[in-house]
């Protein structure tokens, strides 16, 4: 299957909301090997549902590729659609992990979203789509616990 990409290379408008982004992926040269990929975005922007005020957050989405993997341009412009939505921090964090699942057909699939407070708590999302596949490493997300100034 031919893989056609319409957003690398070119100038492409961010998309008006998160179901109408287009994910595009490629195939997987490497689908016979375990390896992990991961993603950090550490300025993840949504906008609160009730309050329509910002809400921020650190991202961390690392996935054992299968036959393919998420085209980077295509998954930067997803996650900056959510700036324009109101979401709970729990909805943004699993929104993103199951439409990656959907796209990708990964072997495993993990998301940390750290948010930074609203109302003075933090409020951390994890979500994992199963167990660790036997011989993946994973290291550490290492994102510290938010500690205010302290």
């Amino acid at each position: 299957m031919n893989t056609i990409l319409t957003q690398l290379g070119q100038a492409t408008e961010n998309p008006s909301s998160s179901e109408k982004a287009v994910l595009e992926r490629i195939k997987n040269p490497h689908n016979e090997s375990l390896y992990l990929t991961r993603f950090i975005c550490p300025e993840f922007t949504s906008l609160c549902p009730i309050t329509g005020q910002p809400d921020f957050a650190h991202l961390v989405i690392e996935y054992a590729p299968g036959d393919w993997l998420v085209e980077s341009k295509s998954l930067k412009l997803y996650l900056g659609s959510f700036r324009n939505e109101g979401h709970f921090h729990e909805d943004c964090t699993l929104r993103i992990a199951k439409r990656l699942e959907s796209e990708l057909i990964p072997q495993w699939l993990r998301i940390g979203g750290y948010w930074y407070p609203r109302g003075g708590i933090p409020i951390d999302v994890f979500y994992q789509s199963g167990p660790v596949p036997v011989g993946l490493w994973i290291p550490e997300q290492t994102v510290a616990p938010y500690r205010g100034r302290g």
